[in-house]
């Protein structure tokens, strides 16, 4: 929701001070180990990132031109890539090491924050009214339908009335946010925009591609680390590939796309390739040769850089400057938002297919069923297991995880139908900002003389 409010309550934003706000209500999160706590230090510091994921491409689209703004979003990309690689890496490390301990994972992201305080751009501050009702409405509906995703079939049967509770429940206060974002002045997620072709089906494929991307390849550490039996060190070195890939084809697709203008060429190879790489890694195994491994993900990779940014340009592109904020961070949110009911979804169907798979080995072996946590969702000690049900285990999860990419790559596929649909135009060779006075002008030229200016809502 953050990204949502932070993307459209200035146009032309500027400073650092999201980042600040990051750093201040993050530091509870790095201090209290009680679990309630933490979550909700978690939240607190969602508050001030939130912002700051739609922030940085607003800030890009209001300074440089589309038609230069493919280079820009390619090493965009790229300094994602190495953020997601080095993340998992530097706290596989910390982990690792007795004297600093988990913890440090969160505190080792302050220096950074702090350091943002080089950016400096003009602000048009304004009087905003937050969509408060509209904003828990959304939140809650989706919250509902998470729950019911994660714990039906374990804690209560899928035929229940916790089951009608939750899924009713969700779908009517999603309706409700529907009637509510309509009514409002400044809603959260503006009903408006999605007259634009263009928006609609970026949006879409941006749901689907945070579903695919962050719901598939978030497991691949636990991957390494059970099935494969790796430190987590070790396990986030494993996801090099992956992100050398999507470096690569993020920078090079937007070097090429401000060199010829063409985008749309891009996003299609790109959804043929995630799809083709989440395929791919739907075959691996716990005996799955890491070198076959790399080049899934590398593929996997690849087809995410060539997406994920330029799905932003082609709908930066397409709208007037005064909507570029609500853009940006509708399509931010809903990416985000695909990662997490990705997660949710594929992560209990993580724990059901690792349980039954545990279930049918150890019977067959004539183990004790209960011999491990790994049956009941958790992940298991593997140094306190003994080599038959270590043996067991590794498989189950090498059998589950190919099942986890087995069901993303449906999405992908419905992300690549809608990025087909999306019509190419023209990249526009102005800024921003400096549309954002040209369409100032126009409006107000035409309306001194009695004629009113004529708007393109796209076909």
């Amino acid at each position: 929701m953050v990204i949502t409010w932070r993307g459209r309550r200035r146009r032309d934003p500027g400073g650092s001070s999201g980042a600040r706000r990051t750093v201040a209500l993050s530091i509870p999160s790095r201090i209290f180990c009680d679990v309630g706590l933490l979550i909700f230090s978690r939240v607190a510091q969602g508050i001030g990132a939130g912002g700051l994921t739609a922030l940085s491409q607003v800030v890009m689209a209001a300074i440089i031109p589309p038609r230069r703004l493919g280079k820009y979003a390619g090493v965009f990309g790229a300094v994602f890539a190495v953020g997601t690689v080095a993340g998992p890496l530097i706290g596989g490390v910390l982990v690792d090491t007795s004297w600093l301990g988990w913890r440090w994972c969160f505190f080792i992201g302050v220096p950074f924050a702090l350091l943002q305080r080089t950016l400096h751009l003009p602000t048009v501050r304004r009087e905003a009214k937050i969509d408060y009702l509209g904003a828990f409405l959304i939140v809650a509906g989706v919250c509902a339908l998470l729950i019911w995703v994660t714990l039906a079939g374990n804690e209560f049967d899928r035929a229940s009335w916790q089951t009608a509770a939750l899924t009713g429940g969700g779908v009517a206060l999603l309706v409700a946010a529907v009637f509510v974002e309509a009514k409002v002045a400044e809603p959260v997620i503006p009903l408006g925009i999605f007259r634009n072709r263009t928006v609609t089906l970026t949006t879409v494929a941006s749901l689907f591609v945070g579903v695919a991307m962050f719901g598939g390849t978030v497991f691949l550490s636990q991957y390494f680390q059970v099935s494969l039996g790796k430190s987590p060190t070790i396990a986030g070195l494993m996801s090099l590939p992956m992100m050398l890939g999507l470096l690569l084809s993020s920078t090079v697709a937007g070097q090429i796309i401000s060199a010829t203008g063409r985008w749309k060429v891009y996003l299609v190879v790109g959804a043929v390739t995630m799809t083709a790489g989440l395929d791919l890694l739907s075959t691996i195994g716990a005996d799955t040769p890491f070198a076959l491994l790399s080049l899934y993900m590398a593929v996997m990779g690849v087809g995410v850089g060539m997406l994920m940014q330029n799905l932003v340009l082609a709908a930066q592109n397409d709208v007037p400057a005064a909507e570029l904020g609500a853009v940006t961070s509708v399509l931010s949110f809903f990416r985000s938002m695909g990662g997490t009911i990705g997660t949710s979804v594929l992560g209990a169907i993580l724990a059901n297919r690792v349980a039954s798979e545990m279930t049918r080995s150890l019977e067959g072996s004539g183990a004790a069923a209960g011999g491990g946590q790994a049956g009941h969702g958790g992940v298991p000690d593997m140094t306190a297991l003994p080599e038959p049900k270590r043996n067991i285990v590794e498989h189950a999860y090498g059998v589950a995880t190919a099942e986890l990419f087995l069901v993303a790559t449906p999405f992908a596929l419905l992300a690549l139908i809608a990025v087909l649909f999306i019509k190419e135009k023209p990249l526009k060779t102005t800024s921003g900002m400096e549309r954002l006075s040209e369409e100032s002008a126009d409006t107000a030229g035409p309306a001194t003389d009695g004629i009113r200016p004529r708007v393109d809502a796209d076909a």
